[in-house]
């Protein structure tokens, strides 16, 4: 694979971090279990987004565009991560904001996220949940155009074959790191939603024949329905990639037991992961993506699931900020 080939601009801080957790590996009694800190990334307090967003803005940029327009979730951490880019390369965001959670607290709809996008400057506009948003970014892109601008749509996640090849190079990172320190690994999970992030990893570790069995924890949507996302989109970019056909569909899993009553929406293992890796290894992690996906790692170790493995790879998709849009919903005294 030459990633090389595709346009590309500089805003993470890479290689990121491949780290043990001793700590946690030691009260689990499983396996040693690594984290990749993708929370290292540095873009905006950093995050998985950055990485797809070195391709996608790249792309942007190529197209000529004077104005990104994303949509998200209100406490988004790809449009908080996509704001910051645009402010770096002196470009306009105009933001679509779905409100997915229902009833929501204050803290919720004003801070953590939402208060870094209005530092950033990008221009939010808010949406009911299930809106059509292809159809609404269409019509922004219209607006901006119509003013004499130039609009560059980014997905939801960056979760198209361009944003996806972040992650087939953070596949390849992560093995170079590996095989620098000779650390075998035997399972890899990650938190899997807009699937850009599962599906350019399965790329990536497929291309590179490292036989590594990949487990994404969804957030959102039933098992199915997530496989076959991650799925659609690893193969339209393992052929935009020139490398066709190296992903099969059992090559795709995840197991989606841990989105509890629904996205965004706190659970008691989120909590207790999240409190966990706080206070035992010093580690932020989010309560919608990789708090949810470390929750299912933990009960998936307590289970039995790993015992066949050394070591277990986790990779930390970011975005602590969201932890202060829930500070009124986590049990900080368990």
């Amino acid at each position: 694979m030459l990633l090389s080939r595709f346009p590309r601009v500089s805003l993470a801080h890479l290689p990121t971090p491949l780290e043990p957790l001793p700590r946690l590996s030691e009260h689990l009694g499983g396996p040693t279990i690594w984290v990749k800190r993708d929370d290292c990334t540095g873009l905006a307090t950093g995050g998985n987004k950055t990485r797809k967003l070195e391709y996608v803005m790249a792309d942007a940029l190529e197209h000529g565009a004077d104005t990104v327009i994303t949509v998200g979730a209100v406490q988004s951490n790809h449009v908080r991560q996509t704001a910051a880019a645009c402010c770096k390369l002196g470009l306009r965001c105009e933001v679509l904001l779905e409100h997915r959670v229902a009833d929501p607290s204050a803290s919720y709809t004003a801070s953590g996220n939402v208060l870094l996008d209005r530092l950033f400057g990008a221009n939010l506009r808010e949406y009911p949940g299930g809106t059509d948003f292809d159809k609404a970014m269409a019509d922004v892109a219209d607006e901006v155009r119509d003013a004499g601008g130039e609009p560059y749509i980014v997905p939801g996640g960056a979760s198209n074959r361009i944003g996806a090849l972040g992650y087939v190079n953070c596949a390849l990172e992560t093995m170079a790191q590996a095989n620098e320190r000779g650390l075998v690994i035997d399972h890899w999970v990650s938190a899997t939603g807009s699937a850009g992030t599962h599906a350019g990893l399965i790329v990536g570790l497929k291309a590179m024949h490292a036989g590594i069995p990949l487990l994404g924890i969804g957030v959102n949507a039933p098992r199915e329905e997530q496989e076959s996302k991650v799925f659609d989109l690893a193969v339209e970019t393992a052929d935009y990639l020139g490398a066709p056909g190296v992903v099969e569909r059992g090559d795709v899993v995840a197991n989606c037991d841990y989105v509890g009553p629904g996205y965004g929406v706190p659970t008691d293992g989120m909590n207790e992961a999240v409190l966990k890796l706080a206070r035992l290894e010093g580690l932020l992690f989010d309560p919608v993506y990789s708090g949810k996906a470390l929750a299912g790692l933990i009960d998936l170790i307590r289970k039995g699931a790993f015992a066949d493995a050394s070591n277990v790879l986790f990779l930390h998709t970011g975005g602590s900020a969201a932890l202060f849009a829930y500070a009124d919903q986590l049990e900080l005294d368990i």
